[in-house]
């Protein structure tokens, strides 16, 4: 709410704009367990090490970026009684019980209702193959109808306008100039490693995955489907990380569905948001010393 994450490495830095206008950033790390295991560092399976820790720190940041916006009131019996319980850690608590409901939650409203609404058409359709297509068709108008939707509060508009500005200062750094709003401004709201075009990729990818499930029990199906998610998740992080580092023509025309997605997910930030944005980065790196190697050549791959 209000901010902007960034994240380099196993750093993290999440900057909010407080309702007196300033700027307030806060530094984290968050080490990972792809660090210590080699096998976490394996393709598919590290997108989903990543996925996982990603959603971690999000809702962490997301906690602490919304405390700057929570109404001064007594706490109601159910704060109360969890506190009693929980103690200090009672904000960890509901954080994780928030986040393992969100994830049902996704995975009930976009893997199994599709399934299910797909598995109806079973006496009119007898190909297996065209139910699974419909089902790809169904669960992607389902995302499509959610963006637009939630696109139209004003929260999460302004959600949206500081995502653009994340992209703009991203690319901004990308190209090589200086972080500061007038450069900014210059540069584009859409870029190949969002978050969102990697969620569009997750339902492309889950169509050619889920081809390949042939049983003819329902319950089977719709387990082996939800037992697959990782799967699909992990190879979608490899299309995007690829896509990320490429700039064939091929991975470009497979990234343009995910990116045309940001026409909803991203807005046009103002100058304010721009400095929240160019805060965050700050909070994780050097800029400056990154844009001097990057002049002198003296960057990795």
């Amino acid at each position: 709410m209000e901010g902007v994450m960034m994240r380099n490495k196993n750093a993290y830095a999440v900057a909010v704009r407080r309702p007196d206008h300033e700027i307030e950033v806060k530094k984290g790390t968050s080490e990972s367990i792809a660090d210590r295991h080699a096998i976490c560092q394996l393709p598919i399976i590290r997108g989903v090490v990543s996925f996982v820790e990603s959603l971690t720190v999000g809702m962490k940041t997301l906690s602490y970026s919304s405390s700057f916006y929570e109404e001064e009131e007594e706490p109601g019996k159910t704060e109360q009684f969890l506190n009693r319980i929980f103690g200090d850690k009672t904000d960890s608590v509901l954080m994780g019980v928030t986040m393992v409901l969100s994830v049902i939650l996704a995975v009930g409203i976009f893997m199994a209702l599709p399934f299910v609404l797909s598995n109806l058409l079973r006496k009119v359709i007898s190909s297996y193959t065209v139910r699974t297509l419909i089902e790809g068709v169904i669960r992607v108008a389902i995302f499509l109808i959610y963006i637009l939707l939630i696109s139209r509060m004003e929260d999460i508009r302004r959600v949206f306008m500081y995502h653009g500005a994340e992209h703009k200062t991203i690319n901004c750094l990308e190209h090589g100039e200086d972080l500061t709003p007038e450069n900014v401004k210059k540069y584009s709201r859409f870029h190949k490693r969002c978050g969102t075009s990697f969620m569009l990729i997750v339902m492309i990818v889950s169509i050619v995955v889920f081809l390949f499930i042939r049983v003819d029990n329902f319950g089977l199906r719709l387990l082996l489907r939800l037992l697959l998610v990782p799967v699909v998740a992990g190879i979608s992080f490899e299309f995007i990380r690829l896509a990320g580092k490429s700039n064939s023509r091929l991975v470009c025309m497979l990234s343009r569905p995910g990116m045309a997605l940001q026409y909803f997910t991203t807005k046009e930030p103002d100058e304010d948001m721009i400095e929240v944005a160019i805060a965050s980065v700050e909070g994780v790196m050097d800029w400056k010393s990154y844009l001097e190697a990057m002049r002198n050549g003296e960057l990795e791959d």
